[in-house]
């Protein structure tokens, strides 16, 4: 298997990244912690006060409100924690919680990012030269530009844009096939590596656990093709880490390194010897002490199979 990036241009920074993540493939797996915006570090930090070690992975999000946990008005002091976690060690991963491309910033979470767009909308959305595709390169430009900061500070990003899109509680979620959501994620590929030459990034395809409920479909009708994704993720909460979901994702990636993007209670370590692949797991903010005791945590981040940021060092 290739440790080449999908983007030719990718930097230095980024391809050791990838060549690290597939060196680790089936022997290790990275701690991970997101934070709120509004929080900046302070999920990462509690970790820290629970088991003693710094998580491998610092996750941050773009936001959406106009204030509290997901302020949008942070960003530019979050890329710049972002920059010093990175020099202190961490591995950086971000998200963005886009509003419809229909709405403005700031905007709220079943307002619009939660809200959905008609069939029309969509066309109109993926389609060049119509005004609701500028609208929403307008939107990428606001990103693309802290994003541009991290690539000349040469900070390597996990990117893991419109996640859980085989869901359908975003605005960009369950739509298969190649007009679908599929489509949404290449033109961004495009716009970011073409247009703003954003090759710090690492291209991470995160979906959701596919679900006995139906309303999370196969990860093969969303993926955007093997062109287009470095990493293969999934999202898994409710502590259901049953190896067909494992296996589904393993099959998709065909060699390529995959992770649990966003996790609520933690798994037993033991979970590692059947599925030895993950190459990082990241707990979702508030969940760290919602969901998971103090025990667990410590259990988890003490196994030999993870890798805190001190362990990198040594990796």
């Amino acid at each position: 298997m290739s440790f080449e990036p999908v983007n030719p241009q990718a930097s230095v920074e980024a391809r050791k990244l990838l060549e690290f993540l597939y060196s680790i493939s089936g022997k290790k797996t990275l701690s991970g912690q997101h934070n709120y915006p509004g929080f900046q570090s302070s999920y990462s930090q509690r970790v820290q006060e629970i088991t003693g070690k710094t998580p491998a992975i610092w996750g941050q999000d773009f936001g959406f409100t106009n204030a509290g946990k997901d302020n949008i008005h942070v960003r530019a002091a979050n890329m710049g924690e972002a920059i010093r976690r990175h020099r202190e060690g961490n591995l950086i991963t971000l998200m963005w919680h886009a509003v419809r491309p229909t709405d403005d910033e700031p905007n709220g979470w079943k307002e619009s990012v939660q809200n959905k767009l008609t069939d029309a909308q969509w066309k109109e959305l993926i389609t060049p030269g119509t005004p609701l595709h500028q609208r929403w390169l307008g939107q990428l430009d606001e990103v693309a530009g802290h994003l541009a900061r991290l690539r000349d500070e040469k900070v390597p990003v996990l990117w893991r844009p419109y996640h859980e899109m085989n869901g359908n509680w975003f605005w960009w979620g369950f739509r298969p096939g190649p007009q679908g959501t599929q489509a949404l994620y290449r033109l961004m590929f495009e716009v970011f590596t073409k247009k703003y030459r954003l090759d710090n990034l690492l291209w991470v395809w995160n979906a959701n656990k596919v679900n006995d409920e139906g309303n999370a479909g196969p990860y093969q009708d969303y993926y955007p093709g093997h062109d287009c994704v470095d990493i293969l993720a999934t999202d898994i909460y409710h502590g259901d880490y049953r190896d067909k979901q494992y296996e589904e994702l393993v099959k998709v990636a065909e060699g390529r390194p995959v992770a649990l993007g966003e996790i609520g209670p933690v798994p037993n370590p033991r979970i590692f010897q059947r599925q030895p692949k993950w190459a990082w797991f990241m707990i979702w903010c508030d969940y760290l002490d919602q969901q998971n005791s103090h025990y667990d945590l410590r259990a988890l981040y003490n196994d030999p199979h993870v890798l805190s940021r001190d362990g990198l060092e040594t990796t």
